[in-house]
């Protein structure tokens, strides 16, 4: 399918691997110029390179913490007037409740709330005047069904979603569509961190905590970043133009729910 975005061009945060990757990489596949974004300016050079060769695509690379205001103003350089913005981010590392300090709860809610509604408020006007944009924001499955240890980023995540829903209406009139990916388990370096991190308290190897993690999805397996990236295509597409303020869940049926 053309998703009829081709000469568009995307911003995509926090892209260099995982989803982030797995969205540009479908998006210069559109015909899209795709700014990458990580912090690590090997691992981020690596990756444009790669979708470079895989799509003939533009591919412009920031190295910055997005969650910065310097990062961001360097992204927005790179791309004055984005019609496509990926909001993604790294969240806090899983810890109990009881153990988060004010200091890990604010910065959690910077990273996973403020960093991408900064982001928006800077591109949305634009996308008005131009009369297309699309927004979408990597949230979390956590956002609808608690994960233990994950309280801080679902808790800024689920701000997120709750303050977008509004603005998502507010903007439905000129093109410009805001939504939310909800991944469930994905074949990433996240995941693989705390697999070993889990496997190490339960006294299991790293690939008997991952079997047993795959047994809670019905689809029998861990997502892949690739087919990740499809779903953000296709909503970042001409033909998505009536989708807007959604929280598409993809996990497999994870999520125990009919509605």
């Amino acid at each position: 399918m053309d998703l009829g975005i081709s000469g568009r061009t995307a911003i995509i945060c926090a892209s260099s691997k995982g989803l982030g990757r797995g969205c540009a990489q479908a998006l210069a596949e559109a015909g899209c110029t795709v700014v990458i974004n990580g912090r690590d300016g090997t691992t981020l050079e690596a990756t444009a390179s790669q979708i470079r060769a895989t799509t003939g695509a533009t591919v412009l690379t920031v190295v910055a913490d997005v969650s910065t205001r310097a990062g961001q103003e360097a992204l927005l350089a790179a791309a004055p007037q984005p019609d496509i913005l990926v909001n993604n981010n790294g969240g806090p590392p899983p810890k109990p409740f009881r153990d988060v300090s004010r200091e890990a709860l604010v910065e959690g809610v910077v990273q996973n709330m403020a960093t991408p509604l900064e982001l928006v408020q800077a591109v949305v006007d634009g996308m008005i005047a131009r009369r297309f944009g699309r927004i979408i924001n990597i949230t979390s499955a956590s956002v609808l069904t608690p994960l233990p240890g994950l309280d801080v980023s679902s808790a800024a995540r689920a701000g997120l979603t709750a303050f977008l829903a509004g603005v998502a209406r507010e903007v439905a009139h000129a093109n410009v569509t805001i939504n939310n990916i909800l991944p469930g388990s994905f074949d990433t370096d996240r995941l693989k961190s705390g697999l070993s991190k889990m496997a190490a308290n339960e006294g299991m190897s790293v690939d008997q905590m991952a079997e047993e993690r795959r047994k809670d999805v019905p689809a029998g397996r861990f997502g892949e970043a690739d087919e990740f990236g499809k779903l953000c295509a296709f909503l970042a597409s001409a033909h998505a133009g009536y989708i807007t303020g959604q929280n598409l869940l993809i996990d497999g049926g994870a999520f125990r729910g009919s509605f």
